[in-house]
């Protein structure tokens, strides 16, 4: 079964895309039907399938996981333990928890069978820049 890592460089928190990426990934495996699976090898960022059109709703969705997981310096976070890799690392392995490190993804003659709006994401909660792996498995 074909299979490749993509190595994707974070800038800080945020969502990435990379649909094309695993397209290109796709089209070289010449699958006409499948599934491929996306999955990153991290524990403090994740995956998303979202919509790619307007960037507001990245803005959103960034702004809704900082409120809903603020990092371990926020008074509400007192409770974290693990804060010896700096504030966001915990909150990053929360948001994480919430979201998803796999996907799996239908291809059908050939091609990712994603929605007109709908691309594949990195969602990165460390602060800092990382390189993240991404691993991508098409078997059918």
């Amino acid at each position: 079964m074909p299979q490749t890592i993509v190595s994707l460089s974070t800038r800080g928190q945020g969502l990435y895309e990379f649909t094309d990426n695993v397209s290109d990934f796709v089209r070289s495996c010449d699958f006409d039907e499948g599934l491929l699976t996306v999955f990153v090898r991290h524990t403090s960022c994740s995956l998303l399938i979202q919509e790619n059109a307007d960037p507001d709703v990245k803005t959103d969705l960034n702004a809704f996981f900082r409120r809903l997981v603020p990092p371990s310096s926020d008074p509400s976070m007192r409770w974290i333990v693990h804060t010896m890799e700096g504030p966001d690392d915990m909150p990053a392995h929360i948001k994480a928890a919430l979201t998803q490190v796999s996907i799996g993804i239908p291809v059908v003659n050939g091609r990712l069978a994603l929605g007109t709006w709908q691309g594949i994401y990195l969602f990165e909660h460390r602060e800092s820049p990382h390189r993240r792996e991404v691993v991508l498995h098409l078997g059918n």
